[in-house]
């Protein structure tokens, strides 16, 4: 099985982009502001919030199509195993929650066709996804620019979100999670 690239290459090559985005165009590393410049292209401009030149930050897209070419380019040339290395401590912490089937890359009772129209299902997917886009906008930012970018100018705003995403994180994982996989519909 090939290794996966080291987690240190990774974080130096992000650590690199956001003084390049600032000293080759005063440009700030972000990812929710594309679904905003998406939405400006597509809806008319008689919304104020979509009312502005989304065409100046057309980089910020090309940026977003970037990050799906790399994740395809990484599935062809380092994703062909499909055997995962998970620690036994959280295949345990997995299996408290009724999981089992770790034979892919996700668990299938979470993931398979037949579970992906559940409730339960349901609810992880448009519950959370309307947590993540309200918290985002209420945070004006994202996890990868408030954490990247707003941490690295010292921006309080930004640390203050920052404390926020990763307390909402372990509140998830260690509270609600368990009381969702316990669950059935």
């Amino acid at each position: 099985m090939e290794q996966p690239l080291p987690w240190y290459i990774a974080g130096v090559l992000i650590g690199i982009v956001v003084p390049v985005l600032l000293l080759l165009g005063n440009k700030t590393f972000g990812v929710s502001s594309s679904m905003r410049h998406i939405c400006a292209s597509c809806v008319p401009a008689n919304i104020k919030f979509f009312k502005y030149d989304w065409k100046k930050e057309i980089w910020n897209l090309f940026f977003i199509v970037g990050i799906f070419g790399g994740a395809l380019a990484a599935s062809i040339f380092w994703g062909n195993s499909s055997v995962l290395s998970i620690s036994e401590n959280t295949l345990n912490s997995l299996r408290q929650y009724g999981l089992s089937d770790f034979s892919g890359h996700m668990p299938a009772e979470i993931f398979s066709l037949a579970e992906i129209f559940s409730l339960r299902t349901l609810i992880f997917i448009v519950f959370g996804g309307l947590l993540v886009g309200f918290g985002t906008r209420y945070a004006g930012g994202c996890t990868s620019g408030h954490a990247i970018m707003g941490l690295s100018n010292f921006q309080m705003p930004s640390l203050i979100a920052t404390i926020s995403f990763m307390g909402g994180g372990f509140i998830m994982v260690h509270f609600l999670m368990p009381l969702l996989f316990k669950l059935t519909f």
